[in-house]
């Protein structure tokens, strides 16, 4: 698999625009040639400072890229082997044996487009691990019996698995942290899979008391009707009349995608204020305070 680099389109070649010369130089060495004279009475946007993390994260990127090439021949080598025994048609079996490579790096290239935009591209994200994961299955079924041979051919896409996960959600914490000044602390697949697992363990060692916790958070989190949630406690049955305020707008917003105040973690407060904040017309900023103090004063008890 090959890893897309996006590349900025060129918008024009007048004052104040980059030259070929200049737009080579920085696709070579990474860093811009001379400034352009501007022309009089032109005033020349400040540059900002080069983020010294851009080195880090081409390397990166570059090596994901390796790395992705590497563990697609080896899958392509192991299901080419097992389809071909199956089909006895070598064309088919090389399409076959494809499939699960290519669509891991659809997905990858989707989670990162979205991860550049800060989102968080869950989906994306799940079918690529998803994708591993069958190419994974067909290694080891290709395999011969015995764990050495079945390690040997599906760590390699594992390792892929981790390292574009991981990468996507590097290059949306640095969106967010560019844009918004704040960094990403949301859930990824892999993290979810670290809880589920985490859960399983504990439904084990203490089954009452986890399956009432889980029978209490359904109860609270999962809507009564479509589109309706019980209200909470100490909170009349009638619907609150929506205020005029941009920060009333933001927090019933957050309470309706998220549900009650009080049961949000004072972790995600960034994330949220974010991805909702330009929904009310509020800044970020603004909202993320807003929000934590809400948070704050509803686990509380206090009026907000």
């Amino acid at each position: 698999m090959t890893l897309p680099i996006p590349l900025a389109p060129l918008r024009g070649t007048g004052p104040g625009c980059p030259q070929p010369a200049a737009l080579l130089l920085l696709a070579v060495t990474g860093r811009p040639g001379p400034a352009p004279v501007s022309p009089p009475g032109h005033h020349a946007e400040p540059v900002p400072p080069r983020d010294p993390s851009s080195m880090w994260l081409r390397n990166a990127a570059a090596g994901l890229g390796v790395l992705a090439a590497a563990a697609a021949a080896v899958s392509f080598t192991a299901q080419y082997r097992m389809v071909n025994a199956t089909r006895n048609f070598p064309a088919i079996a090389a399409a076959e044996a494809a499939i699960p490579d290519t669509a891991a790096l659809v997905f990858a290239s989707l989670g990162i487009a979205l991860a550049l935009h800060g989102r968080r591209a869950l989906r994306a994200r799940t079918l690529n691990l998803a994708s591993v994961a069958a190419s994974v299955g067909m290694n080891a079924l290709a395999a011969a019996p015995g764990w050495r041979d079945t390690a040997i051919w599906t760590l390699p896409p594992v390792a892929y698995a981790l390292a574009s996960d991981t990468l996507i959600g590097v290059v949306r914490t640095r969106a967010l942290a560019r844009h918004h000044g704040h960094l990403a602390d949301t859930a990824t697949p892999l993290t979810v899979l670290g809880g589920l697992l985490l859960w399983l363990l504990r439904l084990a060692l203490a089954p009452a008391s986890t399956l009432a916790g889980f029978r209490a958070w359904v109860l609270d989190q999962c809507p009564v009707a479509p589109g309706r949630r019980a209200p909470a406690p100490g909170q009349g049955s009638g619907p609150v009349p929506r205020k005029a305020t941009k920060t009333a707008r933001f927090l019933d917003l957050v309470t309706e995608r998220h549900g009650p105040l009080a049961q949000l973690p004072l972790h995600g407060v960034a994330a949220i204020s974010a991805d909702l904040a330009p929904a009310a017309g509020l800044h970020p900023g603004s909202a993320r305070a807003a929000l934590r103090k809400a948070v704050l004063s509803a686990r509380t008890g206090d009026p907000r």
